[in-house]
């Protein structure tokens, strides 16, 4: 990976940038939130990518997923707003790393199709599924294709209207906002 990719793990040491920590754990907001709120729950142990974690990491990864609903239980529009948690496909970024993210996705950092199809298709894996997965096969396996996904034509997450272009989109979202 290049070296922006290590980003990572010169972030979660920054005491300004993290949210909580533990003995395990260490949520940050992210740097390029794609949403009102963005966050990623990384391991303390260096883990480089999902395609590492085995049976062994299983309590792992449910602390993770349980730290990140915490996080949201602690944010002031968790009624209003949805919620995800989950994974990249194909992480960009060396070290494991948990996604939760707000489903309004109201971010100047949010302008590619790559960036919204990142999260609105597939590609993302939730974090239930990527633990049902660890507990069946015990390691994580994704189709050959995924990449393809981040292509697909630009579709609103709530009501699969397609629109033309991010411009468009991010107008379109704002009628899914709560009032």
């Amino acid at each position: 990976m290049p070296y922006w990719a290590q980003g990572l793990k010169v972030s979660m040491q920054n005491p300004d940038v993290q949210v909580y920590k533990d003995e395990q754990v260490v949520v940050i907001k992210d740097k390029y939130p794609k949403a009102r709120y963005h966050w990623l729950v990384l391991p303390w142990k260096s883990i480089s990518t999902l395609f590492a974690v085995s049976h062994e990491h299983l309590e792992l990864l449910e602390h993770m997923h349980k730290i990140g609903e915490m996080v949201i239980q602690q944010c002031p529009e968790k009624d209003s707003l949805r919620f995800r948690l989950g994974y990249h496909a194909i992480p960009s970024m060396s070290q494991l790393h948990l996604h939760v993210i707000s489903q309004d996705f109201d971010s100047k950092w949010f302008k590619t199709k790559k960036h919204w199809n990142s999260f609105t298709t597939n590609y993302f894996l939730n974090s239930t599924d990527v633990i049902a997965m660890i507990k069946k096969k015990g390691k994580i396996t994704v189709d050959k294709n995924a990449i393809q996904l981040l292509t697909l034509p630009l579709k609103c997450h709530m009501c699969k209207k397609q629109l033309p272009t991010i411009p468009q989109l991010k107008e379109h979202l704002k009628e899914h906002w709560p009032e």
